[in-house]
């Protein structure tokens, strides 16, 4: 493994789009950064099965995030770990179910100045999550599990965790940023087949509703949240475009300019799963506290329509068959409640454990029905299903109407800037798999982060 210095990474300048856009980017370096990777380790015992590994480090100028490789054997693998990324926070998914294995990572990382945080996957599958924190860089202020409860017994970890070493003060000397920030570590269910597209998205949806809950029952200031972990996704699909939609950036891509466009999509890969298949779906996820957010549940809707509109283009529909098929036998020229349930059923979306629930459904139709007239006539269609690109024009007039109602007040608040990001081996950075690499199916993913000052807005509620 090749050490990551300082002096290895050049200076990209790249900030966060969105917020270049409304041109309230404000920021300053701080001269004091963290270290986050995340690594793909692979029990010897168990090589069909995955393994997901993050690192959060105080490194005093930058944050680096990482994903790599399994363990050759593991405890050679772990002793060349902790030689390598010495003073870091980590995360990792490993084989739970192995007591020897996790014997072994206890007490190497106990004895390299780690707390641990174990969680398996429900239903006795085996595997889970660790996340250990290094004890002299980060003070856990909370630790909160949740349980999927659905059909591939998924899980997720969250940590609230603090700066032990304190920023410095502004030219003034009387701010005292929040030094806090909130990490998720997740494995998202594989998508086996089309049908598993909501389950995945439910995954989603219940960790940024668990991230909403814990910030307002600790009425949290802002601060960053970083998810990060395997999303058996890729850029193109829906976890993706969810996550997007509330505001997170793809570190990765955010450090390589990187669009969401399809043209970009396939630039880089960071696994090849069981399949042969190669894809991107490493990814570590920033939003930055004064990032623009629209609701989570207009967010979702957005995303299962979108999956409504895949599932009628994969079925070869254009767009007038397409509204033709929702309308059903209806001999207006319009959608009807039940001609709408009866279309989702076609595309398997509902009646189904794995699909939408009752009051779902019932949620879209009420989204699509935006006047509440009963009927989704062939403009709300375009509007919400076939063409949603003036969903974004909505969001531009939420966000100013929101400027309009801002206070003269600011908050200032600690962000992070990516600086740069690589991919080992490097081949997959070029969207090629190499055939000589053997140490995992993943490939490790390293960003680095600088920790910046920014202006957060304080709206009136």
């Amino acid at each position: 493994m090749k050490r990551i210095r300082s002096g290895d990474i050049a200076e990209w300048g790249v900030f966060d789009e969105g917020i270049q856009k409304a041109g309230k980017f404000q920021s300053k370096p701080l001269g004091s950064a963290f270290v986050l990777s995340a690594y793909l380790v692979q029990n010897d015992r168990a090589l069909q099965q995955q393994h997901i590994m993050h690192h959060l480090q105080y490194t005093g100028s930058h944050l680096q995030a990482a994903g790599s490789a399994k363990p050759k054997p593991a405890g050679k693998w772990l002793q060349g770990l902790l030689d390598f990324q010495k003073q870091q926070d980590i995360g990792l998914e490993f084989w739970v179910g192995n007591e020897e294995l996790v014997h072994m990572y206890q007490k190497r990382l106990g004895d390299a100045g780690y707390i641990t945080f174990q969680l398996a996957r429900t239903n006795n599958r085996g595997d889970g999550l660790l996340t250990a924190v290094r004890k002299d860089y980060f003070r856990v202020l909370n630790y909160r599990e949740l349980l999927f409860n659905d059909f591939g017994d998924r899980v997720a970890q969250l940590l609230h965790v603090q700066l032990a070493v304190p920023l410095p003060q502004n030219r003034k000397g009387n701010v005292q940023l929040q030094q806090e920030i909130l990490i998720v570590n997740t494995h998202l269910l594989f998508p086996h087949d089309s049908s598993l597209s909501i389950a995945r998205l439910h995954q989603v949806y219940k960790i940024l509703q668990y991230v909403e809950s814990y910030q307002r029952e600790n009425k949290l200031k802002p601060i960053p949240i970083i998810l990060c972990g395997d999303w058996n996704g890729s850029k193109r699909g829906h976890v993706y475009k969810f996550l997007r939609s509330q505001g997170f950036v793809s570190s990765y891509d955010t450090a390589h300019q990187y669009t969401d466009s399809d043209a970009d999509a396939h630039k880089w890969v960071s696994h090849c799963n069981h399949r042969g298949n190669i894809c991107g779906v490493d990814f570590i996820w920033l939003l930055n506290p004064n990032k623009f957010r629209k609701p989570l549940k207009t967010s979702w809707a957005e995303a299962v329509f979108g999956i409504i509109k895949y599932q009628l283009r994969k079925a070869s529909l254009a767009e007038n068959d397409a509204f033709a098929l929702l309308k059903a036998d209806n001999l207006g020229d319009f959608i009807t409640h039940s001609s709408f349930c009866e279309a989702l059923c076609q595309i398997n979306l509902i009646e189904h454990p794995h699909g939408l629930s009752f009051q779902e459904t019932e949620d879209l139709w009420i989204q699509a029905d935006n006047d509440g007239n009963g009927i989704i006539d062939y403009e709300k269609f375009q509007r919400w299903i076939w063409n949603p690109t003036c969903s974004e024009q909505r969001e531009e007039n939420h966000s100013e109407s929101r400027e309009d109602a801002k206070e003269d007040s600011e908050e200032q608040v600690i962000g992070f800037k990516v600086k740069n990001a690589v991919l080992s081996p490097h081949e997959v950075e070029k969207g090629v798999w190499p055939e000589n690499y053997s140490l995992s199916d993943h490939a490790r993913l390293t960003v680095v982060f600088s920790i910046v000052r920014m202006l957060c807005p304080v709206f009136k509620t």
